[in-house]
């Protein structure tokens, strides 16, 4: 039995996620220009940066100056992405109303990308959690490398489940499920869903899934059918991810809505504004059109 929702909600990554790992250069000024421009297409989840150590993740050194640029109205509108508690201090001095913590389900990537253990990360996430929920902050959680890992292979969703299970009890009000490297497919993303919504209601999951082989779109479909309404989309395909080689970016946002749209899905997103934001990005960055709604439109 089919669960597609009437409506989706769409959480745009691409102002951090997106350009977190991109190899063209860009400044402060592009970036708070993007993410005024998202604000403009409706969309009311953006993450828009995150703090983290500027030596690991340059790109993002800017997110605190962009913030104070905008007003409280915008700030209940955007996560950053923070790793422990010094991450989330600096987030409450900026009035930041959601944050995001990002777990791993390979030992092996938890290890390249946050230098512990999955054990280890819960355990960190746990007082970064409390912290956050004690300050009125909402906490999302993030689980890298779901459908496989660049490192390891194969990922058991048995261990997906669990560690979102726990992210659930540290206070998360959901759990986006990344296919960090773009290897899954539309029959293991709906196994993956069936297993992790076994024992939590498929409401708190959402899915980030990266189109590196091109089947990103096909494993959003496939999440429709098993009742998942949350999707996380960068604007023109942005991203990449520096600790998974190969990576592609994640699935354009202007894909998934005009999938949306033909589905007829409800997503108070402007459709044609979009996509003129995504070719103002890759103008901005010199980039050829990497979606296939840029391309299709590029000249019109």
């Amino acid at each position: 039995m089919s669960l597609i929702p009437e409506s989706v909600r769409i959480v745009e990554v691409g102002a951090r996620d997106g350009l977190q790992n991109e190899s063209a250069p860009f400044d402060s000024a592009f970036r708070e220009e993007l993410i005024r421009k998202l604000l403009c297409c409706g969309f009311q989840n953006i993450e828009m940066g995150a703090f983290v150590s500027p030596h690991w993740v340059p790109k993002m050194a800017d997110t605190g100056p962009i913030l104070q640029h905008f007003d409280t109205a915008d700030k209940s509108k955007f996560s950053v992405l923070v790793p422990n508690l010094q991450g989330l201090e600096v987030a409450i001095q900026h009035g930041v109303k959601e944050i995001a913590v990002f777990a791993a389900a390979s030992e092996m990537f938890s290890q390249k990308n946050i230098n512990c253990s999955i054990k280890e990360s819960i355990q960190r996430f746990k007082l970064v959690c409390n912290e956050a929920i004690q300050n009125g902050i909402r906490v999302r959680g993030y689980i890298s490398c779901v459908l496989g890992c660049p490192y390891q292979g194969s990922v058991n969703p048995i261990i997906v489940a669990d560690i979102a299970e726990r992210l659930l009890h540290l206070g998360c009000y959901e759990v986006s499920l990344g296919d960090t490297i773009g290897v899954g497919t539309a029959n293991r993303a709906a196994e993956l869903i069936q297993v992790v919504t076994r024992h939590n209601p498929v409401r708190h999951f959402a899915v980030h899934y990266h189109d590196t082989y091109g089947q990103a779109l096909a494993n959003i479909y496939a999440a429709l059918q098993q009742g998942i309404a949350t999707i996380d989309s960068a604007v023109s395909g942005l991203g990449g991810c520096p600790y998974a080689p190969g990576a592609a970016g994640n699935v354009a946002t202007e894909d998934v809505l005009y999938m949306l749209d033909g589905m007829n899905i409800e997503h108070n997103i402007n459709s044609k504004a979009v996509t003129e934001t995504a070719h103002f990005v890759l103008n901005k960055l010199g980039k050829s059109p990497i979606s296939r709604v840029s391309a299709a439109t590029r000249n019109l």
